[in-house]
Parts: structure tokens; C-alpha cells; sequence
């Protein structure tokens, strides 16, 4: 980590002109920098067209006067409105690297020992954040890869609205019919289809016992029996559930059903667009080759990290999800190592559970999980040190153009001893 750090520091030389973003919705602020000192006021542009050639005649004004080679951008994590200037300079002769707002907050109050902010004084900081070398390069998805990106950022927002509406469905539920939660589980497709058709008791009383076991029957395909109907008709008899704006409540619960099965044929449509769009990518077999890891999963991670191929270092992949190691120690006092959590968190969560389907019985990462898990290592400490090794292995073999071989170290030493 200090050896990337110091080749950060080195990529900015006395032909380097700094120039620092204070990014916003309609309007941005620039700043220049240029080694000798010579700096120039903290300026206002559009966020548009008309905005960005401006911006740029007077980058290559200032960088012409200074007579300098190379130009470092850097900004905030600002989210949404970086994206459009970011594109415009892409295929500019720059390099685009992005600080950490904690990082320019920090360096701010130490500077001017105050936590006063302005749109004219943070350009300023991140210059010299970016002067310290701490930043990270923006790979910019093309491509294919920048589909995958915003299908899975399409897909993770679908299914929080899904979540969230399927809490709403329950607690509906629970107001007429509450011993039906407990019987069956609303989430499956059974679950669902009794609670369009008959989250009231009395319409489910009305339907009989033989019709209910049979309907029960079909949807769940013979894997629920007639002990399931039983228990629903017994509850409905009993149930406990208010009468009163009851078939308000129904109208509403029939809603959200339609709305959840609406998420759900728009998730499978997403899924099929990432697998298409998957095949598109040279590398996503060498990443589909490690069992446990399915298209889903690698279309998250390509699309997060834009391009493996683009990056240098594992240690600059982990920390683009955030799953450096840092720990706090003073004097007699030894602190816990733990994960920064400043990178990207959509690809952490697609590690984390990619490194849950790789230590399962007979999974891939197995046996090192289980290796942790005896060394006295916390379940999810273990999962995490996984998750670490899984883009250890996703950055080689994506490095090498190879699949992954299971047991490599066994067939190694195998071959060695024939």
C-alpha cells in the first residue's frame, strides 16, 4: 500500500498541472495549480455543453502559459453530477482520479482551522489533497461494461422497492388475516398467490377445503400437502383479524401484489439484458470459471469496477469496494484491523455474498473459510478475509486470461512428483 502511494505521489511532477472540481448540480467551481506555485482564482462553470468548452479552453490556456505535459482532475465523491463532465474528458488527455470528501474536510480544518466551507475555498482543498496522493483513479465503464453498471444499479433499486412494498403487503395482511403469515410464508409464490386471491378469511371459507388443498397443490407444484389447506382453513375459522375498512384493505393489498409481480417480470428482464451483455465482455468467462460466482454476481463486479484490466494493483481493487484493512494503534494499546468502508458499496455486498456461495459444503473457498473459522475468526471476519481472496483471484486470472483450476496447488505438486 505505501509503494502505491508513493507512485501517486509520483505521478505528479514538476510538469504536472493539478487541477481540482468542486462538483455540483447546475454549476461547478475549477481551480488550477501548477508546480511553480502559480495558481489561479477558484472559477464558476454550467454544468453543460457550452460550460465544459470553457472549462476546458482555459485548462489549455493555463497549461500552455506554464508550459507543462500532463494535467490530473480530480473531485469529490459526489455521485450522479460528476458523470456528464467525467464522459467529456475521457477521451481528453488527462488523468481523472477521484478524494475522499472525508479526506478534503480534514485537510480543510487544517489548513484553516476551521470547518468553514465554501464553493470557492474546497477546490482549493482538493488540490491539495490531491497534491498528498490521496485519491483514486475513475476508470469511466464503456461499453458494455457501462451497461452492466446501470443494469445493476437498475436491478438493486427494483428490488428495494420490492422489499419495501413486501413489508407494506404484510403488515396489510396481519390486519385482516394474521394467522396466514404464520402458516405460510408471503414471499413464495404460493404466499402470494393465496394473498391476491384470498387474504380474507371469509372468501377463503367460501372456496371450501377441497378447492383451497387443490389450488394449494397446483401453484406450489406438489411440494405443499393438504395439511397446509388444513391449517389455513382451520385459522380462517378462528381468525382473529378486524372487520371493519376490511375491504379497503383488500383493494390495497391486490395493488401492491400486482405491483410486486410488475418488480418482479422487470428484475428477470434486467437479469437477461446483464447475461447478454455479459457475453459482450472478453474477460467475464475467466470470472464466471469460479463456481459459486453466476452471472448476476459477475456483471455487478465488472460494472462497478468498469474494467479489471484498467487497474495496476489487487490492493487498488480492494480499495475501490472499500475492503482495505486499517487499524487504530497507540502506544500499549493495539487496535482491531478493519475494513475502510470507503469504496463502493454495491460491490462490497456483491463480494460478500459471493464469498457466502464459495465457502458453502464443497465450495471453491471452502476449506480456507473453514481455516479461519478454526484459527478463532468471527463468521463474518471470515467471509470478509473470503471476500478479499475472491478479487485476488478475479484480478489474477483476469491478468492472465485464464480460468480458475480448483486445487491448483495439489495438481502442482502432483506434477512435480511424476
Amino acid at each position: 500500500m505505501k509503494h502505491s502511494k508513493t507512485k501517486k505521489i509520483a505521478l505528479i511532477n514538476k510538469k504536472t498541472l493539478i487541477v481540482a472540481l468542486d462538483i455540483g448540480k447546475k454549476v461547478h467551481y475549477g481551480y488550477f495549480r501548477a508546480p511553480s506555485g502559480k495558481d489561479c482564482h477558484a472559477f464558476a462553470f454550467h454544468n453543460n455543453r457550452n460550460g465544459f468548452d470553457k472549462f476546458w479552453q482555459r485548462l489549455c490556456n493555463f497549461k500552455q502559459k506554464q508550459m507543462l505535459e500532463q494535467i490530473i482532475i480530480g473531485f469529490e465523491s459526489t455521485g450522479p453530477y460528476a458523470e456528464p463532465i467525467c464522459h467529456y474528458l475521457r477521451d481528453k488527455a488527462v488523468k481523472l482520479v477521484q478524494v475522499n470528501p472525508m479526506h478534503t474536510k480534514r485537510i480543510k480544518e487544517l489548513t484553516g482551522n476551521s470547518p468553514n466551507k465554501t464553493d470557492k475555498k474546497d477546490p482549493r482543498v482538493i488540490a491539495d489533497v490531491i497534491s498528498l496522493g490521496h485519491f483514486l483513479t475513475v476508470i469511466v465503464p464503456e461499453g458494455a461494461a457501462a451497461h452492466l453498471r446501470r443494469l445493476t444499479k437498475a436491478r438493486e433499486r427494483a428490488i428495494e422497492r420490492r422489499t419495501a412494498i413486501s413489508n407494506q403487503l404484510q403488515h396489510l395482511v396481519f390486519l385482516i388475516f394474521p394467522e396466514l403469515v404464520h402458516i405460510i410464508k408471503p414471499s413464495t409464490k404460493t404466499g402470494m398467490y393465496l394473498i391476491k386471491h384470498y387474504s380474507d378469511p371469509n372468501k377463503l371459507l367460501f372456496a371450501g377445503i377441497d378447492k383451497l388443498n387443490a389450488i394449494i397443490k397446483k401453484v406450489s407444484r406438489g411440494r405443499l400437502g393438504t395439511d397446509r389447506g388444513e391449517q389455513l382453513y382451520a385459522a380462517a375459522k378462528k381468525s382473529v383479524g378486524i372487520t371493519e375498512g376490511k375491504e379497503s384493505i383488500v383493494f390495497e393489498i391486490t395493488h401492491l401484489v400486482c405491483k410486486i409481480e410488475s418488480e418482479n417480470r422487470y428484475v428477470e428482464d434486467l437479469e437477461k439484458q446483464m447475461a447478454d451483455y455479459l457475453k459482450k465482455i472478453p474477460y467475464s468467462h475467466s470470472i464466471l470459471s469460479i463456481t459459486g460466482i453466476g452471472n448476476i454476481t459477475a456483471a455487478g463486479l465488472i460494472g462497478e469496477v468498469g474494467d479489471f484490466r484498467k487497474f495496476k494493483s489487487i490492493s487498488e481493487v480492494l480499495k475501490l469496494a472499500g475492503l482495505d484493512l486499517y487499524e487504530i494503534s497507540s502506544g500499549a494499546h493495539q487496535g482491531y484491523r478493519r475494513i475502510s468502508k470507503r469504496g463502493r458499496a454495491l460491490m462490497r455486498k456483491l463480494l460478500y455474498f459471493a464469498a457466502i456461495n464459495t465457502t458453502r459444503k464443497n465450495g471453491v473457498l471452502h476449506g480456507a473459510y473453514q481455516q479461519h473459522l478454526a484459527k478463532g475468526m468471527p463468521r463474518i471476519k471470515a467471509l470478509i478475509a473470503i471476500a478479499r481472496k475472491l478479487i485476488g483471484i478475479i484480478f489474477a486470472l483476469v491478468r492472465d486470461h485464464s480460468n480458475y483450476i480448483a486445487d491448483y496447488s495439489s495438481q502442482l505438486e502432483l506434477k512435480k512428483a511424476a
